[in-house]
């Protein structure tokens, strides 16, 4: 398993990361928004690819919103399939109701 980091600067604007040595493997670029965070991107470096990082990021911010009782907005096309699929596994903290 991975150690994922979620790192986020004063104006709520972050990601959770993977890094070794320096290097920054993986990410799911978020926002804070009000009651929301704001999913942008998902991107795993070719070195960890096929290893399920993805799902383990979306693992950590999914609970990351339930532990702070906030919602989800999935920009990212990766966590909007995700979420597409598995509604109900999400539906607590999917905010479906947001337009882009």
């Amino acid at each position: 398993m991975e150690n994922i980091q979620l790192q986020l600067n004063e104006a709520g604007r972050g990601a959770f990361v993977v890094e070794e040595n320096g290097e920054r493997l993986a990410e799911m670029a978020i926002g804070m928004m009000g009651g929301n965070m704001v999913i942008y991107h998902t991107e795993v470096s070719d070195k960890l690819a096929g290893k399920g990082v993805a799902k383990q990021l979306l693992t950590n911010a999914v609970s990351y919103a339930r532990d702070h009782h906030i919602k989800i907005i999935a920009l990212c096309p990766y966590v909007h399939a995700q979420f597409t699929k598995n509604p109900d596994q999400y539906a607590d903290v999917w905010n479906k109701n947001y337009r882009s």
